[in-house]
């Protein structure tokens, strides 16, 4: 799922990705969820890694309000370090602004 610049909240389109991804994690029955954040490089690298476990710990609480247990969600932010579309620093890059749900 992704976010808005300089965004934590969780849009709809969120929700809908977070609902899917506990339904799996019940129905499969999912030992543990990783939950990863990231971040665009158009802030410091310092700020950028809180926004991204910001986010992360957003969708974290969101898939506790789903039914998932507190316990089995690991949370870690990557900020800037780990781009899917690489860019120059300050660069404004939406798809880097993002949160991956591994079961």
């Amino acid at each position: 799922m992704f976010f808005g610049h300089n965004k934590s909240n969780l849009t709809p389109e969120a929700m809908d990705v977070i609902r899917q991804a506990a339904t799996a994690a019940k129905e499969y029955g999912s030992a543990t969820l990783t939950v990863i954040g990231h971040a665009d490089k158009s802030g410091s690298p310092a700020y950028n890694e809180k926004l991204s476990l910001r986010r992360a710990d957003g969708v974290k609480g969101a898939l506790v309000g789903e039914g998932i247990e507190a316990g089995k969600i690991s949370t870690s932010g990557r900020g800037e370090s780990d781009p899917m579309v690489p860019t120059e620093d300050g660069v404004r890059e939406p798809q880097n602004r993002r949160v991956h749900i591994n079961l």
